[in-house]
């Protein structure tokens, strides 16, 4: 397999802008509270590492209300529409809740969803956007924004479970730079109500170009030995066959202890991408060992460039911290549809992080997602080349076969009960461990080539 694992130019600064669905009785949008979400997140009791973090990039948040949507919709073509007026009328029992907002001027973004207080509600029901882009001013369809919950997110009984800051969430979907939307959230029947306090979040992430010393190579390009090159101050570790490989910096030898290993591959750091460190929580969690990774879809579509997969990192790191309360980057990695390799949640790329990419089951795995949407959509060989690579080197730091079977304790979710005991493939996909589509149909339907190609990699027969 060639290896596509070089990286993406151009990073940035984030800034978010929040529709709420609801306006408190009697208040105003310009009477409407400060959102405590600008504030940053208050740090852990362990001390923070020193973090290399990129140019300072600040952040904003706007809050509007999103009212009940009243009967018909405004024309977005009509260069003199109006946002929608909020109504004042209950919704009748008959009838299916809905909640939506016109406004045809907002502050560009690039990254929209919605969210709700409860982290823990579900929002049983559809949400579709439409937004304008930037600079055209032309509308685009109504685009289906995945309303999954309870898949995603810390889990239960960690101390990120338990900061009070989570809340639920729909996937993030990219639509580029943009200056105007439409939103509407449709419930699937009367009997259920729609979830408190939706809001509609769009970010943008902004602009940012590291130093040139630092910044990743162009989609595709290859290094002498056919691969890109690594992080700087990071080395190569070679397969069995060359021998036992030189144990990575810091990392306890007792892990290593195996035969099976692979080389390391081009991994593009949270500098390069543009990481803002001052939007998550201050120092790591980490678990005990990597049995198993999960792989996800990002569910944010595909209409990205390569040379834009930096700013769809940025928007989505926003969403998970700012948007959704997490306290960093829900992925331990990410993978664009080029094949290039990022890091995700802060840590160390070479330690067992915990993340929050698969509710129950985030301790003592890695969680690894695709940017965009593969439930009608064939990945690129580029992206399952860079899965099978990166799942071939970190897991064998873990002596863990991507052919193999593993047993994991639930830590509760919607599928598995907290306690009861799961088998999983080394190499599984989000679905398997709880209940949703993801990593999309076609994606799921590669990993057993993967797996195969993954152990290949450790060289494994």
């Amino acid at each position: 397999m060639r290896r596509f694992l070089a990286s993406s130019t151009g990073v940035a600064a984030c800034a978010a802008f929040v529709l709420p669905l609801a306006l408190p009785p009697g208040a105003s949008a310009a009477t409407l509270p400060a959102d405590p979400r600008d504030a940053p997140p208050a740090p852990r009791a362990q001390p923070a590492r020193s973090v290399q973090a990129a140019p300072d990039v600040p952040g904003s948040t706007q809050s509007l209300p999103l009212p009940d949507r009243p009967a018909g919709s405004a024309d977005p073509e009509a260069s003199d529409a109006q946002p929608e007026t909020p109504s004042a009328r209950s919704v009748a029992p008959t009838r299916v809740p809905e909640r939506g907002r016109y406004e045809p001027r907002v502050h560009p973004f690039s990254l929209v969803g919605v969210v709700w207080d409860d982290a823990a509600a579900e929002l049983h029901g559809t949400v579709q956007i439409r937004t304008r882009a930037a600079g055209t001013g032309d509308w685009s369809g109504w685009q289906d924004v995945e309303t999954h919950t309870g898949d995603h997110g810390a889990d239960p009984g960690t101390a990120e479970a338990a900061s009070g800051r989570l809340r639920g969430a729909t996937a993030p979907l990219w639509v580029g730079e943009s200056d105007g939307v439409e939103v509407r959230v449709r419930g699937e029947d009367a009997d259920r109500e729609l979830p408190r306090g939706l809001r509609l979040e769009l970010v943008d992430p902004g602009q940012f170009a590291p130093d040139a010393a630092e910044a990743p190579g162009e989609p595709g390009a290859a290094g002498a030995s056919g691969g890109p090159a690594l992080l700087p101050g990071s080395r190569s570790v070679q397969p069995a066959a060359a021998g036992r490989p030189p144990y990575p910096d810091g990392f306890p030898a007792s892990f290593l202890a195996g035969q099976y290993t692979a080389s390391r591959p081009g991994i593009t750091s949270r500098k390069q991408w543009g990481a803002n460190e001052s939007l998550r929580e201050g120092g790591y969690v980490y678990t005990r060992t990597v049995k198993a990774a999960f792989v996800h879809h990002t569910s944010t579509g595909n209409n990205y460039t390569c040379a834009q997969a930096p700013s769809v990192l940025r928007g989505i790191y926003r969403y998970h911290v700012v948007s959704s309360g997490w306290r960093d980057f829900g992925y331990n990695f990410a993978v664009d549809k080029c094949g290039n390799i990022y890091e995700g949640r802060a840590g160390g790329v070479a330690k067992a992080v915990l993340g929050a990419h698969t509710l129950g089951f985030n301790s003592n795995t890695m969680g690894v997602a695709v940017l965009g949407t593969y439930n009608k959509t064939d990945p690129s060989a580029a992206v399952a080349t860079a899965v099978a690579r990166l799942t071939a080197w970190k897991l064998g730091l873990f002596q863990a076969n991507p052919r193999g079977k593993v047993t994991l304790t639930s830590g509760g979710s919607g599928k598995y009960k907290k306690g009861r005991k799961v088998s999983f493939n080394v190499i599984s996909g989000h679905r398997d461990g709880v209940s949703t589509d993801c990593p999309g149909t076609r994606l799921y339907n590669r990993l057993p080539a993967i797996r195969t190609a993954s152990a290949d990699y450790q060289g494994r027969t």
